[in-house]
C-alpha cells in the first residue's frame, strides 16, 4: 500500500488546562494510544474507525471494554453492561418509556437542570412524584434523608448523582426502597459505585468515561424483565443486551476509547484510588475557596460539594467574567459557570491532573488578593 512520504506529523501543540464541564480532558496515555489505533489498530493495517463492528478485531475491544468495566463496578453476570448511543438525554425518555405507564408512578429527586429535564421526560409516560424538590433552595445541595417523600408504590426512583451545573453531589446513594436508578454522567467511576443498591446506572461518556457519542449503561437484568414488550427493537433495553450491544452498529470509536480509560484507571489503582485522588484535587480548591475571607463564595452546601464541578462566584458578575479571563491567559481554559446561572466553575474530572488544581488554587489567591 502506498502512503504519501512527505507528509509529517504536525509539531506538538502545548496542551493547557482544560476546566470544561464535558467534552472534557482525557488521560494522555488513553489520546496517544487512540492516536496511534486510528492509523492500525494493533497490527491489523486497519483504523479502528475503519473496521468492520461484525469482525474479529472489535468483538476483543468490545469484550475487553466490558470486561474491564464489570472489574471496576465489581459486577456479575445479573447485570447487562450496555453501550448506546443517544446520550444521556435519551436515557431520560428510554427508562419511563420502558417502566413507566399511564397509572403509574416514577419518583424523581429533583437536584438541578438535568433532574428537571428527564423529570420532564418522564411525565409523557406517566405519573412523576418529586420526592425531593431542590428549587426553593436553589439547588445548593442534595437532600438528607429526612427531606426525601416517596410516594406509596413507586415502579422506580430516579437521582443525578453529580450536578454539574450547581456542583452538588451524593455522598451516598439515596436509600430507598424502590428500584434506585441513577444517572451517574458526570462522576462515574469517579468513586466506587455501590452497585448493589441499584436497578440501573446511566452515564453519558463526555465527562468521566471518553468522547462524547457514548453512553454506559449498567442494568440488573431482572429489572430489564419488567420492562413492556412492545416497543421498537432500538429501544428495548433487553434486545441490546441480547445483541452484545451490537444491535445497530455500535459508536466503535467512543466504545475503542471508553476501553482505554478503563485500562488507565486500572493503572491508577481502580475507583478507591481516584476517588482519593479527586477527593485532594477538589480539596485545594475549596480550600482557596474558603480562605478567601469571603471573596469567594461557594454555590454547594459543604455536605453536598462536588468533587467533580467545584462552583463559586466572586463578588459580582463583572469580578467573574475578568476572573475567567485572566485565567484563561494563564493558561486555564472553561472556568465560566454554566450560561443558566453564570459565576465560576472548575470540573475536574478523573483525567485532570493534581497540577491544574495546585495552579487554579494559586491563581485564586493572587486574584483575590489584588481585587479584595
Amino acid at each position: 500500500m502506498e502512503t504519501t512520504s512527505d507528509v509529517r506529523p504536525a509539531p506538538r501543540v502545548k496542551r493547557i488546562y482544560n476546566f470544561s464541564p464535558g467534552p472534557a480532558m482525557l488521560p494522555e496515555p488513553v489520546l496517544e494510544q487512540a492516536q496511534e489505533d486510528l492509523w492500525s489498530l494493533g497490527d491489523t493495517g486497519i483504523g479502528i474507525l475503519e473496521h468492520s463492528h461484525r469482525g474479529a478485531a472489535f468483538a476483543a475491544v468490545l469484550a475487553d471494554a466490558e470486561a474491564r468495566c464489570r472489574r471496576l463496578a465489581g459486577l456479575g453476570d445479573e447485570w447487562a453492561v450496555l453501550f448506546l448511543q443517544g446520550g444521556a438525554t435519551l436515557q431520560f425518555a428510554m427508562v419511563p418509556m420502558n417502566f413507566l405507564s399511564p397509572g403509574t408512578t416514577a419518583d424523581y429527586l429533583h437536584t438541578g437542570a438535568w433532574t428537571r429535564k428527564a423529570i420532564a421526560y418522564a411525565r409523557a409516560y406517566g405519573d412523576v412524584h418529586l420526592a425531593f424538590d431542590g428549587e426553593s433552595c436553589a439547588f445548593d445541595h442534595v437532600p438528607e434523608p429526612a427531606e426525601i417523600a416517596l410516594s406509596a408504590e413507586p415502579v422506580y426512583a430516579w437521582y443525578c448523582s453529580n450536578n454539574t451545573i450547581a456542583g452538588t453531589q451524593y455522598p451516598s446513594p439515596p436509600e430507598v426502597a424502590a428500584p434506585l436508578i441513577c444517572d451517574a454522567s458526570s462522576d462515574v467511576f469517579g468513586r466506587p459505585l455501590p452497585v448493589a443498591g441499584h436497578a440501573m446506572v446511566i452515564a453519558g461518556a463526555q465527562k468521566n468515561l471518553g468522547p462524547a457519542g457514548c453512553t454506559l449503561v449498567l442494568a440488573r437484568r431482572d429489572f430489564l424483565e419488567r420492562a413492556r414488550r412492545d416497543l421498537p427493537p432500538i429501544l428495548d433495553y433487553r434486545q441490546h443486551d441480547a445483541k452484545g450491544s451490537c444491535l445497530n452498529t455500535p459508536p466503535a470509536f467512543a466504545i475503542h476509547v471508553m476501553g482505554l480509560v478503563f485500562r488507565w484507571l486500572e493503572e491508577q489503582g481502580g475507583l478507591e484510588a481516584m476517588a482519593r485522588r479527586n477527593a485532594a484535587k477538589a480539596q485545594l480548591i475549596y480550600d482557596a475557596i474558603d480562605r478567601s475571607g469571603g471573596f469567594y463564595r461557594a454555590v454547594a452546601r459543604p455536605g453536598s460539594r462536588s468533587s467533580m464541578n467545584v462552583t463559586f462566584r466572586t463578588p459580582s458578575a463583572d469580578l467573574d467574567a475578568r476572573f475567567a479571563d485572566e485565567a484563561l491567559a494563564h493558561d486555564m481554559s472553561g472556568l465560566k459557570g454554566h450560561r443558566s446561572v453564570g459565576g465560576l466553575r472548575a470540573s475536574i474530572y478523573n483525567a485532570f491532573p493534581p497540577s491544574g488544581c495546585r495552579t487554579l488554587a494559586d491563581f485564586m489567591d493572587d486574584f483575590a488578593a489584588r481585587h479584595g
